[in-house]
């Protein structure tokens, strides 16, 4: 049988407002819609202790006292990449024993919970305003107004070392607050660089780059692959095609092929 419903304070002094007033028991419970045997337990307490509070209830005491449960939530929002064992261990040093049960306990009531970090690219504040200038320009275009662009960026794939999976503990909508995610760049060692290109109906070219990427490898790859991306998307002859601001797209010898 599922735990009842607490009543509140407000209702059991309405409770004994009526009882005072005359009002019968029963008619008390159908006045205000509570059972019975409530309004009579709550009546008789009434009578023999002359307060209407709830009982002490016999349980276990909780280990973290609501202070204690602010400052573990309040650290957690401000560095959510820390792990459980990092929390119980910064709880023991102010001499609060926990297990890490209890603190993922704790914060799943504060609907802090563990996600996957998710992986974002590592931007200036000079590359946000251009994303959230363009992303203003066009905020209103529907979905017909994006088939006939062909997209195109290379990135970085670790081999070994960094690509490893990364939790961080956080409310729900949350997911791509800069403290949530891991930034990513698309240079180090033990990885390949690839480039590609795609479109709202699918996917273009796909071209592995030896060495670091510079405006002749640029010009290179467009040249072998961007007409031909084109024809399998069946862009036709009204396209647009849009790479980033790197510099070595922006440059003389890569403007002037484009």
């Amino acid at each position: 049988m599922g735990k009842s419903k607490e009543i509140s304070q407000d209702l059991r002094k309405n409770i004994v407002d009526l009882h005072k007033s005359g009002s019968s028991l029963g008619t008390i419970s159908k006045c205000l819609k509570v059972p019975h045997s409530s309004v009579q337990t709550i009546v008789r307490k009434y009578k023999h202790h002359g307060n209407m509070q709830q009982s002490y209830r016999s349980g276990r005491r909780r280990v973290l006292s609501p202070r204690d449960e602010r400052t573990l939530v309040r650290k957690v929002q401000i560095n959510p990449r820390t792990t459980a064992k990092d929390r119980v261990k910064m709880l023991e040093e102010t001499g609060t024993k926990v297990s890490i049960s209890t603190v993922k306990r704790v914060l799943y009531r504060h609907n802090l919970k563990g996600h996957s970090a998710r992986k974002k690219p590592l931007l200036q504040n000079r590359h946000k305003k251009a994303r959230l200038r363009f992303a203003t320009a066009h905020g209103d275009k529907d979905h017909t107004f994006w088939r006939n662009f062909l997209w195109s960026d290379e990135t970085n794939i670790e081999l070994f070392g960094h690509n490893d999976h990364r939790y961080v503990c956080r409310k729900k909508g949350k997911a791509c607050k800069p403290k949530n995610t891991i930034p990513t760049g698309k240079h180090g060692g033990g990885s390949i660089m690839l480039w590609g290109c795609f479109a709202a109906g699918g996917t273009g070219a796909l071209q592995k780059i030896d060495g670091i990427m510079r405006n002749e490898n640029d010009v290179d790859i467009l040249k072998q692959h961007l007409k031909t991306s084109v024809r399998k998307l069946k862009l036709g002859r009204k396209w647009v095609f849009q790479m980033d601001n790197d510099p070595k797209h922006t440059s003389k010898v890569v403007a002037k092929w484009v």
